[in-house]
C-alpha cells in the first residue's frame, strides 16, 4: 500500500463522523448510520485505490449499507488494490441516545489480506504488546487473567478485564469478579474496547467477549498496528450462516482465528474518527460560525506510526454537511 492512503482515509472517517453526528442524541439511529455510509461512500469515490469491501455490516440488498463485495475509490483510479473493512457508524444505539465512545472506523489492507467472512457474531480477546503470544482465546479466564497480570507488572486485584454488558456474557463477568480482578463493562462499540486493551494508558489489561464480526476484523487491524495481540473464532448461528462461511473461503468456520489470520502481512491501515466522547478519542464538537472540530486517529502496521489528528471544518466551505 501507499502511505499516503493513511492520510487519505482519515478524510473518509472524519467526513462519517461529520455527517452522523447532526444526530447526537435525536433517537433515530437509522438516520444516523445512513448518514454515516452515504458520507464514507461519497468520500471513498475522491481516493485514488481500488478497494473492496471484505468483511462489513451491509448485504447487496440492504443498500445504503456498505456491502460486502461493494467496491470503493475512484471510479478511475489507478492505485493500489486493497481489501476494506468498514463500521460507518460504530454505536448507532449511542449516537440515538447521546452516549459516549460511538465513532467511524476503517481498515484497509494489500489485496487478500483481510479475513472475508459474513457479518455474524464472533468471540474475541485482545490484548497490548507485554501480553502478546502469550495466551489463547481457548485458555480459561482465570489463567488468562493470571498471565495477563505477570506480563503487565501487575497484581491480579489490579487487573482490569473490559467486557460488553450483555447476558451472554455473564459467566465471562461471573469468573473475572471470582478471581479478584476488576470488571470495566461497556454498553456499545467494542472496537474501541478492544483498542483500549492494548493501550496501556487506559489501565485496561484484557478484552473478552462475543460481538460483530466486521468489527473484530477492524480491531485486529489496529492492534497489529499497536503491536498487541487478538484471537477470535466465528460463531454462526445456524447452518445457513455456516455454508456462507465456507462458500467465502473458511473450510473450518470454527476455527481459532490469530491475529495474523484476521490481518495477514506486515501491513495495514486503521483511521477513526470521534462521533461522541470516549477514552480513545473526544467527539464531533460544533464551535459556532460554522466550525467544527474533529479528533483522529490513523495508524499504519508497517511503521507502527500512531498519529492523533485535530482537525477544524468550515461549513461554510461543506454546504453539504449543513443541518437543515
Amino acid at each position: 500500500m501507499e502511505r499516503e492512503l493513511a492520510l487519505e482515509v482519515v478524510r473518509v472517517t472524519e467526513m462519517a463522523a461529520l455527517a452522523s453526528s447532526h444526530w447526537l442524541g435525536r433517537g433515530r439511529k437509522n438516520e444516523a448510520d445512513d448518514a454515516a455510509t452515504s458520507a464514507m461512500r461519497a468520500m471513498f469515490e475522491t481516493i485514488n485505490m481500488r478497494g473492496t469491501v471484505v468483511i462489513g455490516e451491509g448485504e447487496l440488498d440492504e443498500a445504503p449499507m456498505l456491502y460486502i463485495g461493494e467496491k470503493l475509490g475512484h471510479p478511475d483510479a489507478t492505485g493500489p488494490e486493497v481489501d476494506v473493512a468498514v463500521d460507518p457508524l460504530e454505536g448507532t444505539t449511542i449516537v440515538a441516545k447521546g452516549h459516549n465512545n460511538a465513532m467511524s472506523v476503517v481498515a484497509i489492507g494489500d489485496k487478500g489480506t483481510l479475513l472475508h467472512a459474513p457479518d455474524m457474531y464472533m468471540s474475541k480477546m485482545a490484548v497490548g504488546r507485554r501480553a502478546a503470544g502469550k495466551i489463547s482465546l481457548d485458555d480459561p479466564v482465570e489463567k488468562m487473567i493470571e498471565v495477563v497480570a505477570e506480563a503487565n507488572n501487575k497484581r491480579v486485584q489490579d487487573v482490569t478485564v473490559i467486557i460488553q454488558e450483555r447476558e451472554r456474557h455473564q459467566a465471562i463477568i461471573d469468573a473475572v469478579r471470582e478471581k479478584g480482578a476488576r470488571v470495566k463493562l461497556f454498553g456499545d462499540g467494542d472496537v474501541g474496547a478492544a483498542i483500549a486493551a492494548c493501550m496501556p494508558h487506559t489501565g485496561i489489561d484484557l478484552f473478552l467477549g462475543t460481538g460483530g464480526a466486521p468489527e473484530g476484523v477492524i480491531s485486529a487491524a489496529a492492534i497489529k498496528c499497536l503491536g498487541g495481540d487478538m484471537q477470535a473464532r466465528l460463531r454462526p448461528q445456524n447452518e445457513a450462516e455456516r455454508q456462507r462461511c465456507i462458500r467465502m473461503g473458511l473450510a473450518d468456520p470454527e476455527q481459532l482465528l490469530t491475529l495474523n489470520d484476521l490481518v495477514k502481512g506486515d501491513d495495514a491501515i486503521f483511521a477513526a474518527t470521534g462521533v461522541s466522547d470516549g477514552e480513545l478519542l473526544q467527539g464531533v464538537r460544533y464551535l459556532g460560525d460554522d466550525m467544527v472540530e474533529t479528533h483522529s486517529i490513523v495508524m499504519r502496521a508497517k511503521t507502527k506510526t500512531i498519529r492523533f489528528i485535530r482537525a477544524l471544518h468550515n461549513l461554510t466551505h461543506k454546504p453539504n454537511l449543513v443541518w437543515k
